[in-house]
């Protein structure tokens, strides 16, 4: 590769431990996937053979397992439990300290002064580089920029973090068994529809040829670390194969949506039977919305120390599953856990739409791996639209 070209690349395993070197370098946070806990799991990476080599993930609804690979490969594994909203929307968070400060004087003294000093949290926000998004999770991202950082409220401290973070995508070539990404237009490929940008994208081959990976830069930064890597120019056979595994990985989903309007069904829905078939089932336990990419609702908690002189804000993940979650002064809007996994479903899937403009699901299938009782989205939604179809007569 010359200097000129800059754009696309092949590198080998030593390449990505070079990634990561030159990306600490530049003074980033190095967070990728890990084996850890019997999960593969993102962490901070320092060395290139902490990424999953030889690991893949065997998933089903309310199931995951990991299993060694045959073949060596790094990223041939499914969405894990924790996505990089844990990184860029931390699920706790200082918002500002407190500390009474009182005048001199004793208590005769009229002349005395009790004040609060509030003082926000300006916590400098680190620089992550995130190695191995997947085109589902750059979706992910993108509707969290538009809930996070849109509209008159934007949330500094994210956008902060997001403004500073640096995105390889790896593509994805082996789709699991709860992945539904094509559904809704999220992957395999970045390509397929994602609007988030990103510098790198790497794709995993590995053939007869070896082991290596197709590199593409998505921005000016990119490119450069590119081009600090130890590379070759990217050749016709490896850009083919590149290409052939992310287009068999989009006809091996192994999850879909019906082929309907959902935003139309959940608006036709909300008196369905089913709903009261999935609450008895549903624990509201919230892992759902906990592991997903996208859901953002949080809560404010106040703590103070044991003299009351100091006090914080923290503000932290909360579900739409708590029952005080719509508390209000006459108690709590939905009590029963049909009303609150309707809420969940219809929000994600139809007036996110309204909201933010486009769905809030990525297609990902982390909310099907990590429901303890296998609840599965695309299980219910296909049961809605045959619900709804019986009501009309068949016609759908």
């Amino acid at each position: 590769m010359t200097d000129r070209d800059t754009t696309t690349a092949v590198i080998g395993k030593d390449g990505v431990d070079a990634l990561i070197s030159v990306l600490a370098g530049r003074g980033r946070t190095v967070v990728g996937p890990t084996v850890r806990d019997g999960a593969i799991v993102l962490a901070e990476l320092t060395r290139g053979d902490e990424l999953p080599y030889g690991w893949g993930v065997e998933l089903e609804a309310g199931h995951y397992r990991l299993r060694a690979r045959e073949d060596g490969a790094a990223f041939a594994n499914s969405a894990g439990p924790n996505s990089w909203k844990t990184f860029l929307h931390p699920q706790r968070e200082r918002q500002w300290t407190a500390e009474r400060r009182t005048g001199s004087g004793d208590d005769t003294d009229t002349d005395s002064r009790e004040a609060w000093v509030v003082v926000p949290d300006e916590t400098p926000s680190r620089s992550y580089a995130f190695l191995g998004v997947r085109p589902c999770d750059l979706r992910a991202i993108a509707i969290q920029d538009r809930v996070l950082t849109g509209g008159p409220y934007a949330d500094r401290a994210y956008r902060g973090r997001r403004e500073r973070a640096f995105l390889v995508v790896v593509e994805c070539t082996e789709p699991g068994a709860t992945c539904f990404c094509v559904s809704m237009g999220a992957g395999p490929g970045v390509d397929g529809g994602s609007d988030a940008s990103y510098d790198l994208a790497l794709t995993e081959v590995v053939d007869a040829a070896g082991h290596r990976f197709h590199v593409r830069a998505g921005s000016a930064e990119g490119a450069a670390v590119l081009a600090e890597l130890p590379h070759r120019p990217a050749d016709d056979t490896t850009a083919a194969a590149a290409r052939e595994r992310v287009a068999a990985a989009a006809g091996r989903m192994g999850r879909t949506m019906p082929e309907v309007d959902l935003r139309a069904l959940m608006r036709d829905s909300l008196g369905a039977e089913r709903w009261n078939d999935v609450a008895a089932r549903c624990l509201t336990c919230g892992n759902c919305t906990m592991v997903c990419p996208t859901c953002f609702c949080t809560s404010a908690e106040d703590v103070t120390d044991l003299t009351g002189d100091h006090t914080e804000r923290w503000r932290r993940w909360e579900s739409c599953f708590d029952l005080e979650f719509t508390h209000l002064p006459g108690g709590t809007v939905r009590s029963s856990s049909s009303s609150r996994y309707r809420q969940w479903c219809t929000h994600k899937l139809g007036t996110w739409h309204d909201q933010f403009g486009s769905s809030g699901c990525v297609g990902c299938g982390r909310c099907v791996v990590w429901c303890p009782v296998g609840i599965d989205i695309t299980e219910e939604a296909h049961a809605l639209a045959d619900e709804r179809a019986a009501g009309e007569g068949g016609t759908s």
